[in-house]
């Protein structure tokens, strides 16, 4: 509960840029208004996009936003703020974000660009999962990146987890095979995949997961699969382009926003599951292991709009 709380602090200070970008944005219009009319939605509607929040998520939550001011026969801007946070949250509710992998016999494939933090992303969950009691093995399978493996190895030894690594250059494929294998030797409850951050070359990096997924389905049939894509959500939109073109090559199940503490474009959170449908199922807003947490919507809602109130409340 402890280390919650301290997440929930680290996330409120993360969310800091992205507050005073966005949430100052839309309290200078809900203050500057006098009436609820055209210019005021417009004026919310420039805050929202230029705050990173993306096109779909912003017309869905100021839709949801007019039908409620309607119903209910708001007359006031500063009354509208309340339900605006409401549509917020429920934008990002995509269905129950399940973490039942973490309970299972899984093998999580990582992917991303060089640069978002994905091997270090991959030594954190390794991290997380071996303080959780679990049996943790990492494929190496960036064989492209002479650091990549090295890296990992880092995080892996702290993380008292296999690593299995190839020779630079080597196939991906064939890493995954040797790791399968360690895994099932070891009876490990975790198999954790780096991939080569690629997204220029597509049609490589297509075969490339094509080949590794083929691997584990023949040899591991039993084990449940998930794919995260790991964003920096200092790029903002650029995020959101990313993960949609790794949706075309691979079967994304879930979304890791990584640096989010180094930007004032959090809003790309609430884009990401909008507009792709994928849950964000971890944040990171630091260096350490303890800074990568479960995504939970209602405490980055909170976090980001009511940080007082809930303080109030301890």
């Amino acid at each position: 509960m402890a280390e919650k709380e301290g997440f929930f602090s680290r996330l409120v200070a993360g969310l800091n840029k992205t507050r005073n970008n966005i949430v100052s944005g839309m309290d200078s219009v809900f203050g500057g208004f006098s009436s609820i009319d055209e210019d005021f939605y417009e004026e919310l509607e420039e805050v929202m996009i230029m705050g990173d929040l993306g096109v779909k998520a912003t017309y869905d939550i100021l839709d949801d936003l007019r039908e409620k001011v309607k119903e209910r026969h708001i007359k006031e801007p500063a009354a509208c703020r309340d339900i605006l946070i409401e549509s917020i949250r429920d934008q990002m509710s995509v269905g129950a974000v399940e973490y039942e992998f973490e309970e299972l016999n899984s093998v999580i494939m990582v992917v991303g660009v060089n640069g978002v933090g994905k091997t270090t992303t991959i030594g954190k969950l390794a991290g997380k999962y071996g303080a959780q009691g679990k049996r943790v093995v990492v494929a190496a399978a960036d064989t492209f990146r002479a650091a990549a493996g090295e890296q990992l190895k880092e995080w892996a030894d702290r993380a008292h987890a296999e690593l299995i690594g190839g020779q630079e250059g080597s196939d991906p494929a064939a890493v995954v095979y040797d790791a399968v294998a360690a895994a099932k030797a070891r009876h490990a409850d975790i198999l954790l995949c780096d991939t080569a951050g690629r997204l220029h070359n597509k049609k490589n990096l297509m075969e490339e997961l094509r080949k590794m997924n083929r691997i584990i389905e023949r040899e591991y049939p039993e084990s449940y699969r998930e794919t995260f894509v790991v964003l920096d959500a200092t790029t903002g939109q650029n995020a959101l382009q990313q993960a949609r073109e790794f949706k075309e090559v691979a079967n994304i199940t879930g979304i890791i926003l990584t640096k989010m503490d180094g930007t004032a474009k959090g809003g790309i959170a609430i884009a990401v599951q909008a507009e792709l449908g994928i849950p964000v199922k971890y944040i990171g807003v630091g260096e350490t292991i303890d800074d990568l947490q479960r995504f939970d919507p209602d405490e980055f809602v909170n976090a980001l709009f009511l940080p007082e109130s809930r303080k109030e409340q301890e």
